[in-house]
């Protein structure tokens, strides 16, 4: 389903929240929310690809859900990696470009090895630039990038005057993104989450009641309509 595309989002990014609730709601465990919010997955990709969406960005694993039971950890994991190894041929087959966001370090070995995989056989791809967010966290990633001032500060190859904007959206893991226009945000929360913070500084945010398992076409045509309504001013 394609819709007009005058006054479109060229960045969408998506906080996925409600699994939980979703599975709740039907005296199902959490991990069975998070397997039906894959197929939404599989939905908002084919809407973009279809729609031409340049890029993709989800939030799938925050640096501070490790604090949720490590039985839904351990899941969520394992179904990371299934996802990766089941579909990353058809992620090259559509031209999409998959690049993980966040601390790989702390994930298991298997699941950094096939996000290697992944990302590598998609590295050359021209098509939709699809970002996942996994042990992802918008003020761990500041930091990161304030350290990165500091080591070129101190080797020279950088002066205090030197630093601008665009300067420290360069030392960022996500440098190689345009800004966010838009931000969605489901399952009823209106927050932030920690979620690409420096990116969003004028994004229009979106927040709708909808579960993520239950985000569908109608779900994201909403969410863009409401976005061609609104006048981006950027401070003018």
């Amino acid at each position: 389903m394609n819709i007009k595309k005058r006054n479109f989002p060229s960045h969408i990014a998506i906080i996925m929240d409600g699994n939980g609730r979703w599975a709740k709601k039907r005296g199902q465990p959490k991990i069975f929310g998070h397997k039906e919010g894959i197929k939404a997955v599989y939905r908002s990709l084919q809407f973009a690809l279809f729609n031409n969406i340049k890029v993709l960005t989800l939030y799938a694993f925050s640096s501070e859900n490790w604090r949720r039971s490590s039985i839904e950890v351990e899941n969520l994991m394992f179904l990371f990696e299934y996802i990766l190894k089941k579909d990353i041929f058809n992620l090259n087959k559509y031209n999409v470009k998959l690049k993980i966001l966040g601390n790989k370090r702390k994930l298991h070995c298997t699941l950094q090895k096939q996000i290697k995989i992944s990302e590598l056989l998609t590295s050359k791809n021209k098509g939709l630039k699809l970002n996942i967010a996994i042990n992802y966290g918008g003020r761990q990633d500041i930091l990161y990038g304030i350290k990165n001032i500091i080591n070129e500060i101190l080797s020279g190859k950088l002066k205090m005057s030197d630093i601008k904007e665009d300067t420290f959206s360069s030392v960022l893991s996500t440098r190689f993104l345009p800004p966010v226009d838009l931000l969605i945000r489901t399952g009823g929360n209106i927050r932030i989450s920690n979620f690409l913070l420096w990116e969003i500084a004028y994004s229009e945010l979106y927040f709708t009641n909808i579960f993520w398992p239950d985000f569908d076409n109608n779900s994201f045509i909403a969410a863009i309509n409401q976005f061609k309504k609104r006048k981006r001013n950027f401070g003018k």
